[in-house]
């Protein structure tokens, strides 16, 4: 039992031993860690105030080199300011010496000023001392032609005032004359062009029909296709052909408008020849009318020799049937003028035999004479001139030149055979209805248009449409730029307004396109 007592005391002394050391090595620890964290501390101030410093001789270089700097702008802007400054005032300097000049300079023509007008006053008073001399010269020159002449000047002024009457009454009756001469002759002109208007309104169907065609379409759904995306079609169209192409609501039909017949004729062929293929774009288009227009001229020839052979009048020069062809696509005052030469060579032919003269020879002149009618818009002068210089050209006989030549003249210089071809023409054109000079006036002015148009450098083509109240111009696209269309439009507007007559306004366009081809192989 002591025994284990005392086991028990030596573990509870054991353990308490235990505590005690344990205790002292906790504070020796920390007593080594407390030393330890304060040598830490001490180097970490001294570090600080190391890096203080540092930073503090930094802050000062970095003040130090703005300083400088400043001091140094400072400067630059110092002396810059100095030299404008500078600058400024020999401006001012400069300008101080100018003035000073242009005061000596004002001072000197004042000097010279005071000087012309003491020479003007000088000048004036002599010149009113030679007017007083004079006019007591012309009051003793009037006193002396008073004495001679026996009269006085009061007795003078009557007579010079009744001759100078006289006169006056006699200028006054021929300018009344002249003015009333002048309105019978306008008021005559004014009621013919009344009577005209009023026939050429009442004719409206005709010349409806001679300026227009129409195409019948298969269905309304062409309309679309002839019109093309965007109207690339339509436009085609109306550039190739040089017509007016009117898409309106009349129902599976378009209507072909132009003064030209020829054109009307080709446009009216291919749209035809277009519809019955149904490939309708631009390339084809183009590929169409060119076709057509070969055509059409081969319908013009062999129309020319059927018209030779019908009449009996044969041996006639290529061209001068290529002309005589063409007239069948051209009117005058409403006749179809292929018809009325043929009429007037039978007429011609008639008179002749009754005269017992050459009727081949008549027949020949007659159905000539007009030929000249085929290119009078594009040459100037009279068909009947034209018509003659082109028979005489191409070896026509001087008799028949001269038919053709003298056909519209009065008759007093004019050959037997001329007399008989201004007869015939008389004779065909003297019907109920035959003269109508407004169409003619009015193709005129059109042809007039395009030649106007066509006048001017760098224009391709040119298509008066509208009736005349528009004139599409093409122009090559190498030698017209964009800005030199605009001027081209405004010097055509210019010529039109200076050299046409017309009603209402005209539209000129200026058409400039490029365009790329090539072959796909």
């Amino acid at each position: 039992m002591l025994n284990g007592s005392l086991f028990v005391l030596v573990i509870l002394v054991a353990i308490i031993a235990g505590i005690v050391i344990g205790f002292i090595l906790k504070q020796l620890f920390a007593a080594k860690k407390i030393k330890s964290s304060e040598s830490l501390a001490a180097r970490i101030v001294e570090e600080s105030k190391k890096e203080a410093e540092t930073i503090k001789k930094e802050a000062i270089l970095q003040v130090k080199e703005n300083l400088l700097k400043m001091k140094a702008d400072f400067d630059r802007e110092t002396k810059d300011k100095k030299s404008d400054l500078d600058s400024l005032e020999k401006r001012i300097r400069s300008k101080e010496e100018n003035l000073d000049k242009r005061i000596d300079v004002l001072e000197q023509k004042e000097k010279s000023i005071d000087e012309r007008e003491k020479t003007i006053v000088n000048k004036e008073t002599a010149i009113e001392e030679k007017h007083h001399k004079l006019d007591n010269i012309l009051k003793e020159q009037k006193e002396k032609l008073e004495r001679i002449a026996g009269i006085s000047s009061e007795e003078a002024k009557k007579i010079l005032i009744q001759s100078m009457e006289a006169d006056a009454k006699l200028d006054a009756a021929l300018i009344v004359r002249k003015i009333e001469d002048e309105a019978k002759f306008t008021a005559d002109r004014k009621s013919r062009e009344i009577i005209a208007y009023a026939i050429q309104r009442y004719a409206g169907d005709f010349v409806a029909e001679n300026t227009v065609s129409a195409v019948n379409l298969p269905s309304e759904e062409m309309k679309g296709r002839i019109i093309g995306r965007e109207g690339r079609n339509i436009r085609a169209i109306e550039a190739a052909t040089g017509i007016d192409l009117i898409v309106d609501d009349t129902p599976e039909a378009v209507v072909l408008s132009s003064f030209d017949p020829i054109r009307r004729e080709v446009a009216r062929i291919s749209l035809e020849r277009l519809i019955q293929d149904g490939r309708i774009h631009p390339g084809r288009i183009e590929e169409i009318v060119k076709k057509v227009k070969v055509e059409v001229d081969q319908i013009i020839r062999e129309t020319g020799e059927k018209a030779s052979f019908d009449v009996g009048v044969h041996d006639i020069h290529p061209d001068i049937i290529n002309m005589l062809g063409s007239l069948k696509y051209r009117t005058s005052y409403s006749q179809n003028v292929l018809q009325h030469s043929m009429d007037v060579a039978y007429l011609t032919g008639m008179m002749a035999a009754e005269l017992k003269m050459n009727v081949k020879e008549a027949k020949r002149a007659g159905l000539l004479h007009d030929i000249g009618k085929a290119i009078d818009h594009k040459v100037e002068g009279t068909h009947a001139a034209i018509g003659a210089d082109y028979a005489k050209r191409f070896g026509e006989n001087p008799r028949i030149v001269q038919a053709i030549a003298t056909h519209h003249d009065d008759g007093r210089n004019n050959t037997l055979l001329g007399v008989l071809v201004q007869a015939a023409d008389t004779l065909s054109a003297a019907r109920p209805g035959a003269r109508r000079e407004m169409l003619a006036t009015y193709v005129k002015r059109l042809e007039e248009l395009e030649k106007i148009a066509q006048s001017f450098s760098g224009v391709d083509k040119c298509f008066a449409i509208q009736a005349g109240r528009e004139i599409r111009i093409l122009v090559e696209n190498e030698k017209i730029s964009d800005n030199d269309a605009v001027m081209l439009c405004k010097d055509v507007i210019k010529k039109i307004e200076a050299e046409l007559t017309y009603p209402g306004q005209i539209k000129v366009t200026v058409i400039r396109e490029t365009r790329v081809s090539d072959y796909a192989k």
